[in-house]
């Protein structure tokens, strides 16, 4: 069943060897059967990511080693990969909760290096590759469009992104669309380390009471939005920031 219409596409994600990405690249092959590339810094993940999404789906994904905060990385796997891209899914993304005294040279660096350089140099390493009426989805988060309780940095980093899609989507069109989706928290590994990092002084049925609808959201439901707005069917849609926060930005 192809829900997208991304049948045949090439489909390029970093951050794909889990989370959100993981997710994303499971629609796309099952969903789909399209071509879809992973992206990140572990080969170890990297193996694994294709071994479960081969047994998840039948379909074989191919990992590519990369790590997006170096330039020159993205631009030769790019270039090693492909000579057509349909869809860019920069889906690379840390998260540290830090309040702005306890803010580091170094943490700043390792945030911004891979939140907001990693998105501008892999897209601008896929950039040659996408066709016109190709799509690029970034991946933010609801903390880059209001802000959030001790991490301005990280706050800051997404909200970058979320500036970021904007320009780019007027940059781009007609040929290319741009859009950037906004998810709250997620139950993903991501959000577990973040769990730990705090001393387990809250914990996910702390972090559901605050939204509307009592829960955090699971991987599934933010790959089926990006999946959607990716989508040629959605072929209207750029610069559009869409927040999937289960009405956390609505209070």
């Amino acid at each position: 069943m192809n829900r997208y219409g991304c049948e045949g596409l090439n489909i390029v994600i970093s951050g794909g060897t889990s989370g959100i990405g993981l997710a994303v690249a499971e629609k796309m092959l099952r969903d789909e059967a399209a071509a879809v590339y992973l992206l990140g810094r572990s080969e170890e993940r990297g193996a694994a990511a294709v071994k479960s999404l081969y047994e998840a789906t039948g379909r074989q994904a191919v990992y590519l080693q990369c790590d997006v905060a170096v330039q020159e990385e993205c631009q030769k796997t790019l270039a090693a990969m492909t000579d057509r891209v349909d869809v860019l899914v920069a889906c690379a993304g840390v998260y540290a909760e830090e309040r702005l005294e306890q803010v580091t040279e170094q943490s700043l660096t390792q945030i911004m290096d891979t939140n907001v350089k990693g998105t501008v140099y892999f897209l601008q390493a896929g950039l040659p590759y996408i066709r016109s009426g190709g799509s690029i989805v970034t991946v933010a988060s609801d903390a880059g469009i209001s802000g959030n309780y001790g991490c301005p940095v990280y706050c800051a980093s997404k909200g970058a992104v979320v500036a970021l899609t904007r320009a780019l989507a007027l940059d781009l069109a007609p040929g290319v669309r741009v859009n950037c989706v906004c998810p709250a928290d997620v139950d993903t590994p991501l959000l577990h380390r973040q769990l730990q990092q705090c001393g387990e002084s809250y914990n996910i049925e702390d972090m559901s009471s605050v939204y509307p609808l009592q829960r955090i959201a699971n991987v599934d439901e933010i790959a089926h939005v990006i999946c959607s707005v990716a989508s040629p069917q959605n072929s209207f849609m750029t610069g559009s920031i869409i927040a999937v926060d289960g009405g956390l930005t609505a209070k």
